[in-house]
């Protein structure tokens, strides 16, 4: 069984580059962190729906070729993934567009087969979800993800949640969207949250008051992302601000919070204690914000090729 299972949606990217032109890749929150989870050496697979397509066969095979695990994920017949468009302003933000309203991955925990991947949520050493996830689902789909997060903490899994808010997969149903976040959290051993979106949808004063929340959800680990500021570690009864090693000055901000949340949860998985992970977690994001795109090359991971 992977020691991590990430559940959620993974979608055909079309980036615009600075000629103006899009090129194609694949992407999506909790792929891109299932990805980085990989290439750090975590034996990680992906929870999805996809069709019977091409692009459904592109996207297998970079799951595949990145060392992710495709065993959870379901194929339906004459369906296509996702769509979504990035374009990028001169300082690096981003703004995203999106087809996916017919996308199979909506439609997992109700889909023939979704048994056998609760079965695997259950049986891994921890969880990987987001608000992007939770926002993909009917409530009959969301009650028995639940559900399986309650089984997979009962058997001890790490359930790691990261907050990703996006009003536009709520539909702008603030209401639902505290209330499905509330219950996860509920359910979360491990808390990723980003600042701004906290910010957004609850309308926290500070990234203290953010941890202040979430712990009364019995989240006994919550790491508040910052950007530029760093990021507030509350672990084992404490909490210490980590900031960024180094400044940077971004190309593009797109898999930031991905990447990071990957390295933090990589180095907890290995023993690292919170504050290490958090340092590991801003190196990779640094890392991954000097390149266009969510997944950036491997050769760049391996060293930095961007001197």
């Amino acid at each position: 069984m992977a020691k991590v299972i990430c559940v959620g949606e993974v979608m055909v990217e079309l980036a615009r580059g600075s000629d103006g032109r899009f090129g194609l890749g694949f992407g999506g929150d909790t792929f891109n962190t299932a990805v980085y989870l990989a290439r750090a050496g975590v034996e990680t697979a992906y929870a999805t729906a996809l069709g019977d397509d091409a692009f459904s066969a592109g996207i297998l095979d970079l799951a595949r070729a990145e060392g992710v695990d495709t065993g959870a994920v379901l194929q339906v017949r004459g369906r296509n993934p996702g769509l979504y468009l990035i374009t990028t302003d001169d300082q690096g933000e981003r703004s995203f567009h999106y087809w996916r309203d017919a996308s199979p991955a909506r439609a997992l925990f109700e889909l023939d087969g979704w048994q056998a991947i609760a079965e695997q949520m259950v049986a891994a050493r921890a969880v990987y979800f987001s608000g992007i996830t939770l926002s993909l689902y009917s409530n009959a789909g969301l009650g028995r993800f639940l559900a399986t997060l309650e089984l997979a903490g009962e058997a001890g899994a790490w359930r790691v949640f990261d907050g990703n808010f996006r009003p536009r997969g709520w539909g702008g149903d603030l209401a639902r969207a505290r209330t499905v976040f509330s219950e996860a959290l509920k359910r979360a051993s491990l808390a990723l949250p980003t600042f701004e979106d906290e910010v957004a949808l609850w309308g926290d004063a500070s990234p203290a008051a953010t941890i202040e929340r979430i712990t009364t959800y019995g989240v006994a680990e919550v790491v508040v992302k910052n950007g530029a500021g760093g990021a507030l570690v509350h672990a084992e009864g404490r909490t210490v601000e980590v900031p960024v090693e180094r400044a940077v000055s971004p190309v593009d901000t797109t898999g930031a919070g991905d990447s990071f949340n990957a390295g933090y949860l990589a180095a907890r998985l290995s023993g690292a204690a919170p504050e290490e992970a958090a340092r590991a977690g801003h190196r990779l994001a640094g890392e991954v914000i000097l390149h266009r795109g969510a997944i950036i090359p491997r050769a760049a991971a391996a060293g930095g090729t961007h001197h």
